[in-house]
């Protein structure tokens, strides 16, 4: 079996080596799963909460799965409340607002929905949105789609990285940029 290649990084002093992954012919993405990285996800959250702390908001909110530990982490530090958006209703989960969106990871259309219980919480707040990697931004505009339908301004956009084109993500509050890869 080949070595797989990968991209170096270093992140709120955590140093990783994330493995490159084909998107598309000619085109590999580094991937960065924080899952189980508890040293990563924890240095991550501390930078994110001063990089925030002028910001006025009353809840972080992220898309379900990769970015929870994150959203816990930094609700731990900022001692504000987090709400996930899930990608499949359940019954118990009431009248949910859904949004659809593209991943890019998948390549597949994907649906954000929040939760009944959260939608009153949310109603006439701040929130950050908030994410593991914002490299499209499919989720970040179905998350955008969701809370505005919950009445719901948004405050920041917050992200351990941001990917691809630097200049589209300069309001994005990172701790880092990636590059994409191209044959």
């Amino acid at each position: 079996m080949s070595k797989a290649e990968t991209y170096a990084v270093e992140i709120a002093g955590i140093k990783r080596d994330l493995r490159l992954f084909e998107v598309k012919p000619g085109l590999k993405i580094a991937i960065l799963n924080i899952l189980g990285d508890t040293e990563l996800v924890q240095a991550c959250a501390k930078e994110l909460a001063v990089k925030l702390k002028d910001t006025d908001y009353d809840a972080l909110v992220t898309a379900e799965a990769k970015s929870i530990p994150l959203a816990y982490a930094l609700s731990v530090e900022t001692k504000k409340p987090y709400v996930v958006l899930r990608k499949s209703y359940k019954p118990y989960m009431g009248d949910a607002l859904k949004a659809e969106t593209l991943s890019i990871t998948t390549g597949q259309p994907q649906t954000l929905i929040l939760d009944e219980k959260d939608i009153e919480m949310m109603k006439g707040k701040k929130a950050i949105i908030l994410d593991d990697v914002i490299s499209t931004g499919s989720t970040l505009q179905g998350m955008r789609m969701i809370l505005d339908k919950a009445g719901t301004s948004v405050a920041a956009e917050a992200a351990i990285f941001t990917e691809g084109d630097r200049a589209q993500w300069m309001h994005i509050i990172s701790l880092g940029h990636l590059p994409l890869f191209t044959d």
